[in-house]
This record gives structure tokens, C-alpha cells and sequence, in this order.
């Protein structure tokens, strides 16, 4: 186990709950409103949670994971800063999560597994395999559960390798979520996009907004600044 400081709290990883640019990326694009209600699935060791809170003031934060190690770390993460009245660590499946009303949340945010499962993932610990495949849980299923924990009018906020991009749309029209907007992240102006941000909105008219690229690094590989603003 180690910790990484994160603005003024101090979060707790493993070997096999880390966490990575996506994750800043999300929460960056979250856009979270002040006092609202937000559910994080796949949540792991709490990176996601933890970065909302240093960015925004939401009134309380569910973080969902299936694996009880994950789930522990983030304890140990909330009960180190003191935020017990704030962030909500539940293990559970999210496909029967139980312990958050229904139309209770404003914001659902998920940086999923992006690999369907069966494609490569041998070499991995169980753990690793889990969050990284869609061993557990897939596309359809965070939809499904976001449409059903989300009031009407509020959103989904999710991260995808870009080749998903048509299982994410479909998935949120099947379950009454709208794309709304999304945004494809770049290493640098030269090369494909590597991620996808997209928000939905539950209940939402038809209509997406194709926002303009984020680049993450220069021609001359230096952070943009915009990709900079986001690790302060």
C-alpha cells in the first residue's frame, strides 16, 4: 500500500487499484454543480471521489466497486481525511446496487472497463482483469444502472477508449440517456485519439455537441496548458 496527495487530502493505492490520466480527465470534464448528488461506479481506490471533492463541492459522493480491496482503500482514504459526512464507500455489484435510492443523484460519473471481456487479459492479476475487462460489468450495465440511480435532467459522465463510441450511444438511448456532448483526448495534435469523454442527460432532447479536441501535449511534447490547469 502507498498514498499519493492529491490537493489537500491523501489517498491510498495498491498494486492493483491505481489510477491514471482518465481519471483526471474525467473529473475535469464532470463539470459537477455545487450541493448536488454523485454516484461514482467502478470506483476503485477512489481517485474519481477524491478529485471531485478538490474540485467541486457536491453534497455527498457514492463510490461503488465490486472488489472489496478497492473498497477498502477508499475507506482508509475517507477515514484519513475526514470525510465520513461526505464520501460513501459501498461494495456491492453495481447491477443491484441497493443502498442508493433510486432518482436520488444528480451526477453519475464511471471511468469503466474498457476491454470486452475474453480480450487479453492473462497476464493480469484477477483484480487488474476486473477493472480493466468486462469481466463483471459491461457497457450496458453502467447505462442501465446510471439511468436508474439518475433524477430527470440529470447526468452521466463516462470515459471509453474511442472505438466504444457506438456501444456508448446506443446504450444510453436504450436506457433514456441522451448524449449530450463528447470530447476525444489526443497524446498531441499528430496522433489518433486515445480516449473519449461523454456526457448524457437523462430525459434529455435529441442533440450532441462534438466539442473541440483536447491535447494533452505540445509538437514539442510540452503539457498544453489546458492539460497542465487540470493536475494543479
Amino acid at each position: 500500500m502507498e498514498n499519493f496527495i492529491i490537493g489537500n487530502y491523501k489517498l491510498y493505492v495498491s498494486e492493483d487499484h491505481r489510477f491514471g490520466t482518465d481519471a483526471f480527465l474525467l473529473s475535469y470534464f464532470s463539470k459537477v454543480k455545487k450541493d448536488s448528488v454523485v454516484c461514482d461506479l467502478c470506483t476503485g481506490c477512489g481517485i474519481i471521489p477524491i478529485l471531485i471533492m478538490k474540485n467541486f463541492s457536491p453534497s455527498i459522493i457514492y463510490a461503488v466497486d465490486i472488489q472489496k480491496e478497492a473498497i477498502e482503500l477508499l475507506e482508509k482514504t475517507v477515514k484519513e481525511n475526514e470525510l465520513e459526512n461526505i464520501i460513501a464507500p459501498i461494495c456491492a455489484d453495481l447491477k443491484t446496487v441497493s443502498q442508493i435510492p433510486s432518482g436520488s443523484v444528480d451526477f453519475v460519473t464511471v471511468n469503466p472497463p474498457y476491454m470486452i471481456n475474453g480480450s487479453g487479459h492473462e497476464k493480469l492479476s484477477k483484480a487488474q482483469a476486473i477493472a480493466r475487462h468486462e469481466i463483471m460489468c459491461n457497457v450496458d450495465d453502467i447505462c442501465k444502472t446510471a439511468s436508474r440511480l439518475l433524477t430527470y435532467g440529470g447526468y452521466l459522465k463516462m470515459c471509453q477508449r474511442p472505438d466504444r463510441i457506438a456501444d456508448v450511444i446506443s446504450s444510453m438511448r436504450n436506457h433514456g440517456i441522451e448524449p449530450k456532448s463528447i470530447t476525444l483526448v489526443h497524446n498531441n495534435p499528430n496522433e489518433k485519439p486515445w480516449l473519449l469523454l461523454i456526457s448524457g442527460k437523462k430525459g434529455g432532447k435529441s442533440g450532441v455537441q462534438i466539442e473541440k479536441p483536447m491535447i494533452l501535449r505540445k509538437d514539442d511534447k510540452q503539457y498544453t496548458e489546458e492539460f497542465t490547469k487540470i493536475y494543479e
